[in-house]
């Protein structure tokens, strides 16, 4: 095999930009096997964007064609983790996009199957990984070069939709077309690098609210706040109706701070003294004459890194190293087991919030699935 032959299910906006991007050249080792998509108007416009390629209004057919050694699932959320399921089952690589589901209890199905298959490939979208911004805080946190973290705080609100938006597809901000609101569609990227970067909290708390700016039965505004059990605490905020949002992260340890600005800028400030020593050692008037003299920036050297993003880089990265990984066996930026601690933030978020109660991680997943399924039913 020279090149992977990608299987698209779902011809939408991620999966028509997926299409693009290696019609174009820019995943070098992968070329498109074949499309599927349910709707028909579909079928006429990848005739004519991409003639020859076969199509399918069944996925189960595509997996069974032999057209194709991997496929990405741009579906539904519910149904990303049956979709992968069947073409493990197949011998078929897996690239799931983001979520890797809607509950964690369906997500470590298709995790328990894919021990199964260690031969083949099982990756996840989460492009934010290979954000080169992103790359480095987490180096800088992982090598203690401002301490323990004491504090995370992540303001998110660059996602305004208006009423139209969600108008225009029936699942869309649905309990049972897609399993939720903000913390599912549009955050999981940002859920995501909380845990990687900062590690998972041990506890959570939620004030979210449901069709709060919006006609929609899901949530659209979040403030969820974790415990991460030694003493360290983090605040997470986002929503869909902030027309001027913020994009802002802040990460505060014991030797410095890290503060990101609108995804493009790192601040790095590492103390010279570790602040317990500076709290031990130096008096009341040490701090006047801290203020007052020098100034707060003598105790602490400073950097400042700028980086560009350009839509879609991002994107390819994944699918390049999703192909590499099969080719070459090229290690996995985003592994697809890691999909489940996302998720099993954004499930704590919501638990917290239906229940009115701080809840611990791992949660009860039963009673998850429960409450969720009461939203469903509702909605029927």
């Amino acid at each position: 095999m020279s090149k992977v032959r990608l299987g698209i299910i779902g011809l939408g906006q991620q999966g028509g930009a997926y299409a693009q991007f290696i019609k174009e050249g820019r995943v070098s080792e992968m070329e498109i096997g074949a499309i599927c998509d349910i709707d028909p108007k579909k079928r006429m416009g990848a005739e004519k964007e991409y003639p020859g390629t076969p199509f399918y209004d069944n996925y189960l057919e595509m997996l069974e064609s032999g057209d194709i050694d991997a496929i990405v699932t741009c579906v539904p959320h519910y149904d990303h983790t049956n979709m992968g399921i069947e073409a493990l089952k197949r011998d078929i690589h897996v690239l799931l996009e983001k979520p890797a589901g809607v509950y964690t209890k369906q997500v470590r199905e298709i995790n328990d199957f894919a021990v199964t298959k260690p031969e083949l490939t099982y990756a996840i979208m989460f492009n934010q990984r290979t954000n080169q911004l992103y790359q480095k805080v987490k180096e800088v946190i992982d090598n203690g070069e401002i301490g323990g973290i004491r504090r995370t705080n992540w303001i998110i609100t660059t996602w305004w939709r208006p009423q139209g938006y969600y108008d225009a597809g029936s699942w869309r901000a649905t309990w049972d077309g897609e399993g939720g609101g903000v913390l599912v569609n549009q955050a999981p990227h940002q859920i995501d690098l909380m845990q990687w970067i900062c590690g998972m909290p041990e506890k959570v708390y939620t004030k979210a609210q449901y069709g709060y700016q919006r006609n929609i039965p899901v949530e659209d505004d979040v403030t969820a706040l974790f415990d991460y059990g030694n003493g360290a605490t983090g605040v997470f905020i986002t929503c869909t109706h902030d027309v001027i949002g913020t994009d802002r992260l802040e990460i505060h340890g014991d030797k410095g701070k890290i503060v990101v600005n609108d995804s493009k800028t790192i601040n790095i400030k590492r103390l010279n003294t570790p602040e317990n020593e500076m709290s031990d050692k130096m008096s009341m008037g040490d701090v006047m004459n801290l203020f007052q003299g020098d100034g707060p920036d003598s105790i602490y050297e400073e950097e400042v890194l700028e980086f560009e993003s350009v839509w879609g880089g991002q994107h390819v990265a994944v699918l390049e190293n999703f192909a590499a990984n099969i080719l070459h066996n090229t290690p996995l930026i985003a592994p697809g087991r890691d999909g489940i601690h996302g998720v099993a933030l954004a499930n704590a978020i919501h638990l917290s919030s239906w229940l009115n109660k701080e809840v611990s991680l791992p949660i009860d997943e039963d009673l998850f699935l429960e409450e969720l399924n009461k939203r469903r039913s509702q909605e029927r």
